[in-house]
């Protein structure tokens, strides 16, 4: 008998009309994004269905949008197949903000309570650097190493008659497949693109973000949630969740807290987190929500692993038969 884990998707997966045809199908689902608009006091359900793709983009929509297509899944997937989460899966794990959709899918945040929490961390990141002071760059074909070297290098600003200057440039995801994520301000990120070209890395590109992402400039968004989080009621995860700045299991309320305020400045792990979840004995992987993104980078970490989708009706009743 397989050992699953749910996954949740990250900020990259957002689609518009993601997660409309769970709307249309299934009263769970609606009642779902009812109660993030009303928690956000915004009709996001619009947005996510009907909406400009740069607006759903916005760190602070796309954030609370991707987790209510993944709980919205999980509600139909629990209505329609009497699915229990801890009789199905042995662990939970997100991407950077699928780790918030994690915790809700698991029990430790309600609904209502996750949209806000991620409403104002994606206010926060944004808040935390001007526009056009920081970036990211996806290296392509690196290995972890690889890219802290690199990023060691593209650092450190050399002006001629003035001693170097060292600038904020760290890895920011390790996705696995050779892919490494880094982050920093922009000069230095940019610097780095033509430092992995010089290496011969098979591809650096800047990607389009609106802020530097899990990195130290982050620590403003980090004490904006350290404060949110200290107030917010977290119940102990009915599974546990692989968590992205650790790679390990958490399922003490005091240590989540902790793990998220580290999550806004902290590298995610992702790699890692997949290679420790098959060492725990989990040999199936299940992502819910929008795209496919982190199904593509499981199969690339390790081939061994059955990988499987749900965010669509067909998805669902294809996912309830081998559950």
């Amino acid at each position: 008998m397989s050992v699953h884990a749910f996954v949740f998707p990250g900020q990259g997966s957002q689609s518009v009309g993601m997660g409309l045809s769970l709307f249309e199908a299934f009263g769970t689902a609606r009642e779902v994004f009812q109660e993030v608009d009303d928690a956000l006091n915004q009709k996001l359900s619009e947005l996510i269905f009907r909406g400009e793709p740069d607006e759903l983009t916005r760190t602070e929509n796309a954030q609370p949008a991707l987790m209510a297509v993944s709980m919205a899944t999980l509600r139909v997937l629990e209505s329609e197949g009497g699915l229990k989460l801890p009789d199905v899966a042995a662990l939970v794990a997100g991407h950077s903000l699928g780790e918030y959709s994690a915790l809700a899918a698991a029990g430790s945040f309600g609904i209502a309570q996750t949209a806000r929490l991620l409403r104002l961390r994606g206010q926060a990141m944004q808040r935390a650097v001007p526009a056009g002071e920081g970036g990211m760059a996806a290296l392509l074909g690196v290995d972890l190493d690889q890219a802290r070297a690199i990023c060691e290098t593209a650092a450190v600003l050399k002006v001629d008659g003035q001693p170097d200057r060292q600038e904020v440039l760290e890895v920011a995801n390790d996705n696995g497949g050779g892919q490494v994520v880094v982050s920093g301000q922009l000069d230095a990120v940019k610097r780095a693109i033509e430092e992995a070209r010089s290496r011969g890395v098979k591809r650096a590109v800047l990607l389009p973000v609106s802020a530097p992402f899990h990195c130290s400039l982050m620590r403003p968004a980090a004490d904006e949630m350290a404060e949110a989080l200290a107030r917010a009621d977290i119940a102990a995860p009915v599974v546990p969740v692989v968590a992205n700045v650790t790679a390990a299991k958490a399922t003490d309320p005091a240590t989540i807290r902790d793990l998220l305020v580290r999550q806004v400045t902290g590298s995610v792990r992702w790699r890692e987190s997949v290679q420790a979840m098959a060492a725990m004995g989990v040999d199936s992987i299940v992502e819910l929500g929008a795209g496919k993104v982190l199904s593509g980078l499981v199969r690339r970490i390790d081939g061994n692993l059955a990988v499987k989708n749900a965010g669509t009706p067909d998805e669902i009743e294809a996912l309830l038969k081998t559950l």
